[in-house]
C-alpha cells in the first residue's frame, strides 16, 4: 500500500479507536469513583478542533518546514509508533483502563511493560500520535498546533489524574511517582 494511501487509513482509524473506547470503555459510576472533571470533552475538543484547524493554519500561515520527500513517511512511521504505544498501554491496563477519571475498588498500580518506563504511556502515545499528525502537514504552524494546544490538555488531564490515583493508592503511587517519570521517557 502507498504511503500517501495509509494516512488517511490511520487517521480514520485513529478517530474511530477513539469512538469506540468513549462509548464502550465510559466508567459508571455505580462502579467507579469518578473524579474526570471534564477532561474527557475538554481533551476530546482540544484534538479534534487542532485537527480539523490544521487546513485553516496551513493557508493562513504558509511557514513550510524546509525538508525533503522523508518527513511523511516518517510521519507514518512516527503515527504507527504511537498508535501502537497507545494500544499497548490499554490493553496492558484491560479493566482497568478507561476514557474518564475514574478508579474501582479492584484497581492496582500498574508497574508492568510500558507502566514501567513512564506512568501514562497511553498519553505519551498520543502525543507522538500529535507530533506524526504536524510533521505530516510540513508547515512549522500546524506543527506548533498539534504539539502545543493538544499537550496542554493532556497535562491537565493528568493532574486530574494524578490527584485521583493519589487518593485512591496514597503512598504506593507517591513511591511509583518517585521511581517513573510522567509523560516521556527519561525526560519528564
Amino acid at each position: 500500500m502507498r504511503l500517501t494511501l495509509l494516512w488517511p487509513w490511520l487517521m480514520y482509524g485513529w478517530a474511530a479507536g477513539e469512538i469506540l473506547l468513549a462509548l464502550f470503555v465510559r466508567a459508571r459510576r455505580s462502579q467507579h469513583a469518578i473524579q474526570d472533571r471534564g477532561t474527557q470533552f475538554i481533551l476530546w475538543g482540544v484534538i479534534f478542533g487542532s485537527i480539523f484547524a490544521l487546513d485553516w493554519v496551513a493557508t493562513h500561515f504558509p511557514w513550510g518546514i524546509p525538508v525533503g520527500h522523508w518527513l511523511r513517511p516518517f510521519a507514518v512511521g512516527l503515527m504507527i509508533c504511537g498508535l501502537a504505544v497507545r494500544i499497548t498501554a490499554i490493553v496492558t491496563l484491560g479493566r482497568s483502563f478507561t476514557v474518564n477519571v475514574a478508579t474501582h475498588a479492584s484497581q492496582s498500580i500498574q508497574r508492568s511493560g510500558l507502566y514501567s518506563i513512564v506512568r501514562h504511556p497511553s498519553y505519551f502515545g498520543l502525543e507522538i500520535c500529535f507530533l506524526a499528525v504536524g510533521l505530516h502537514t510540513k508547515n512549522w504552524a500546524c506543527l506548533a498546533l498539534m504539539l502545543i494546544a493538544p499537550t496542554l490538555a493532556v497535562l491537565y488531564r493528568i493532574h486530574v489524574e494524578e490527584q485521583a490515583l493519589l487518593l485512591a493508592f496514597g503512598a504506593e503511587y507517591a513511591d511509583y511517582s518517585r521511581s517513573t517519570k510522567r509523560l516521556i521517557p527519561g525526560v519528564y
